[in-house]
């Protein structure tokens, strides 16, 4: 996600019939009663309270797998009670009949019917016990307090917000050198993209044919709208992208044009033109897999997201075969611990899923590691600018993914970007894992970020933007490389995530700032 015009690391707030993060002002409990176990998540309850009435909140609803027949009968209960309690909802299925969630557009009221009607199937199918007499019945529990009662839904949670969280990098992380030295090209490694799609006809993915894939792939479009998924409107998807892979040589006697940015003497905003013999991602013959999963503002929802890691698990045959080897999510949304257990909602469990199954998934951190404190005795004046820490997002905070965040293309000398969100979890669990270049990255153009570009140099084809968004491929791209050296590591992503780790450079930073440090395709390489 870019910072400068920050993006879109985040899902952003709420919007009226589709989904939305609690407002800043949601009643909080006064007790510490954190862990009560609820059918209806905590975002959703703090959503729901600042709500009125009449406003239609845009939810995901995780299916129970053990309902009798499966989450495909749990999902048949919902949708049926669904019909009754909101018939004129816009209410979506999941991708297929095995999917684990459903999303649906409901007032706070509905929820609460559809939370009664799943009580109401669980008293229908549990029978009363039976007290012989002289019998003392139990207690309901020893601890004071006992799970929720469910039978088709195990939890709601607010169908959140997701937005969109390269010639000098390659030198940065080794990748130029892991080229030369190994032929750490990617070749024969698919990557999926889950971002907001990818510009095919772009030059960059010209010469290694990285958008043609086997047969039995194929790119595809999750958001709620009729977009091709090699078409990128926003020009996030396609400039993520061509960091991870793609490869342009300027024709003799001609320059590749790319759009910088700078703040002039007046701190407005002002264009400078470079000119490039080349562009090369960190692995260039690596093919990519276009999911769409973010609409062409470069707004998107978690219900996209779900359906996409599914989809991808579905190629793989759960594990059986891998056809996609890794996966880059340089898109998320800020996380609130109080919420729920860190790395335990939806995303985070399918992203650990789908890493158990031998998928390498690399995911942004985040941009959220800077903001503004208020000094709440004095009415909220001074302000004081600050970084925060525990300000890792979601999906970033999946135990089992390659967290990312950010640093310039200078790292020993400035450090972790201010931007980047900063560890640990808000359970407790170091976060980000590693760090690679963010900060003014050169990459493919397209959409709103080349349509911008053209506006100060009409030959630019080329653009740069800023954020984990970018250094997250980076980290994508070191990775394929190593596997197409190292075929014996393919569906072992949680070795190729410690190799990635134990290799990194340590930049003198806190952990929590930096992770493991800076990564290096050449020592990981050589390391195996």
């Amino acid at each position: 996600m870019a910072q400068q015009g920050i993006p879109r690391e985040s899902f952003g707030a709420p919007d009226t019939g589709r989904s939305g993060r609690p407002a800043a002002n949601a009643p909080v409990p006064s007790s510490p009663e954190l862990v009560i176990d609820s059918v209806v998540s905590r975002p959703l309850a703090d959503l729901m309270a600042s709500s009125s009435s009449r406003t239609s909140i845009g939810v995901v609803i995780e299916l129970r797998s053990s309902h009798p027949q499966g989450v495909e009968g749990a999902s048949a209960d919902v949708l049926d009670w669904l019909t009754t309690i909101a018939p004129n909802a816009s209410v979506r299925p999941g991708r297929s009949s095995l999917s684990s969630y459903v999303s649906a557009g409901l007032t706070a009221g509905q929820i609460r019917r559809l939370v009664q009607a799943d009580n109401k199937a669980v008293a229908r199918a549990t029978p009363a016990p039976s007290v012989k007499q002289g019998d003392v019945a139990a207690p309901a529990t020893t601890s004071g307090s006992r799970p929720a009662p469910r039978y088709a839904i195990h939890r709601i949670w607010p169908n959140f917000e997701v937005h969109n969280l390269i010639h000098r990098s390659v030198v940065t992380t080794k990748s130029d050198a892991a080229q030369r030295a190994f032929q750490a090209t990617g070749e024969g490694i698919v990557w999926a993209v889950l971002d907001s799609g990818v510009q095919a006809d772009h030059p960059h993915f010209a010469a290694h044919r990285n958008l043609e894939l086997p047969p039995q792939l194929k790119h595809m479009n999750f958001a709620d709208e009729n977009t091709h998924p090699l078409v990128d409107e926003a020009g996030h998807g396609t400039h993520v992208a061509g960091i991870l892979a793609g490869e342009q040589v300027a024709q003799p006697g001609t320059k590749l044009v790319a759009a910088t940015w700078y703040q002039d003497e007046d701190s407005s905003l002002s264009g400078a033109r470079v000119e490039l013999d080349d562009v090369r991602g960190m692995a260039p013959q690596t093919k990519l897999l276009s999911c769409k999963v973010l609409r062409s503002d470069g707004s998107g929802d978690v219900i996209a997201l779900l359906d996409a890691l599914e989809y991808i698990s579905d190629l793989n045959k759960g594990g059986r075969e891998l056809n996609v080897h890794g996966v880059n999510l340089s898109v998320g949304y800020p996380f609130d611990p109080s919420w729920f257990g860190t790395g335990l909602t939806p995303v985070c469990r399918e992203v650990d899923r789908l890493v158990r199954s031998g998928v390498l998934v690399v995911v942004a951190a985040g941009n959220s590691g800077y903001g503004i404190a208020l000094d709440a005795v004095r009415g909220g004046n001074p302000q004081m600018h600050l970084g925060f820490a525990m300000t890792i997002n979601d999906p970033g905070n999946a135990e089992r993914a390659l967290t990312v965040g950010s640093t310039s293309v200078r790292p020993h000398l400035s450090g972790v970007s201010y931007f980047s969100s900063k560890g640990p979890t808000g359970d407790g669990r170091m976060k980000p894992d590693v760090v690679a270049p963010g900060e003014r990255i050169v990459s493919a153009g397209a959409g709103a970020l080349l349509v911008k570009a053209q506006q100060r140099d009409a030959d630019a084809t080329y653009v740069e933007d800023s954020g984990t968004s970018m250094a997250a491929p980076h980290v994508s791209g070191v990775a394929a490389g190593l596997l197409s050296v190292n075929r014996e590591y393919i569906g072992r992503p949680e070795e190729v995530k410690r190799i990635l780790m134990d290799t990194a450079t340590d930049l003198g930073r806190a952990p929590t700032f930096q992770g493991r440090g800076l990564i290096d395709s050449m020592r990981a390489i050589q390391s195996i």
